[in-house]
């Protein structure tokens, strides 16, 4: 009878141990993305600085910065929703400040809305560059001429409005904005789902336990007609 045993023994306590070290594993993930989403959270929220000279995407992204200039001619939407407003679109604009030309994120604009018109003279602006990680190879490629895109895309963004590719996500302005209500870089978009793995594989764990301890409760059992 015991001989029974060594197979399952082996079988149960080694599967339930996989799968707890796939939860400690997890558990230990959870807490390194924390603190990446706690350090991102502390560099958004930090005081904003001058725009620096050359900035990228490995080294200043979500960097909060204020600039002043004036907006030009030309912009485009990108398609986009908002939690209990709906669907609508943000606001891509060329900013001229001192002898450069980048973007701005205005903000979201919903469907329902008429886009105010851009503010005239020098305006100040507060917000954090970004590079949205947001085209994959289901996105539509973006209508040029209508300037109606699908993802935000800082390089083919830069590309169809003539500037270089900086991207400022507004969240204050000089200005009164209107019916564009900011929608400033969080880390709300960025996943960090190493809890409910973390849950499923203990969860697992103690299924494979349960149905273990079953097998042992059969096999133990007396048989009909067996002695007792």
């Amino acid at each position: 009878m015991l001989r029974k045993l060594i197979g399952p023994v082996i079988f149960g306590i080694g599967g339930a141990a996989v799968l707890v070290s796939l939860g400690m594993w997890q558990v230990r993930r959870m807490e390194w993305k924390e603190g990446v989403l706690s350090a991102i959270e502390a560099r958004i929220a930090a005081a904003p600085i001058a725009l620096p000279q050359n900035p990228t995407e490995q080294s200043d992204q979500y960097l909060p910065v204020t600039l002043s200039g004036h907006f030009g001619e030309t912009g485009l939407r990108v398609l986009s929703s908002r939690k209990q407003v709906g669907p609508g679109h943000r606001l891509i604009h060329r900013f001229e400040t001192g002898d450069r030309s980048i973007m701005i994120d205005r903000g979201f604009l919903p469907n329902a809305e008429t886009a105010p018109a851009l503010p005239s003279g020098e305006v100040t602006i507060t917000g954090n560059l970004a590079w949205p990680d947001e085209t994959d190879s289901f996105t539509p490629e973006p209508d040029i001429t209508g300037g109606l895109w699908f993802a935000r895309d800082v390089a083919a963004m830069a590309s169809a409005l003539g500037t270089e590719p900086v991207l400022v996500v507004a969240r204050d302005t000089s200005y009164d904005s209107g019916a564009v209500g900011p929608m400033p870089v969080t880390t709300v978009g960025i996943p960090n789902d190493h809890r409910e793995y973390a849950i499923t594989w203990f969860s697992l764990a103690a299924i494979w336990l349960a149905m273990t301890g079953y097998l042992f409760y059969r096999t133990l059992r007396p048989q009909k007609g067996e002695a007792t």
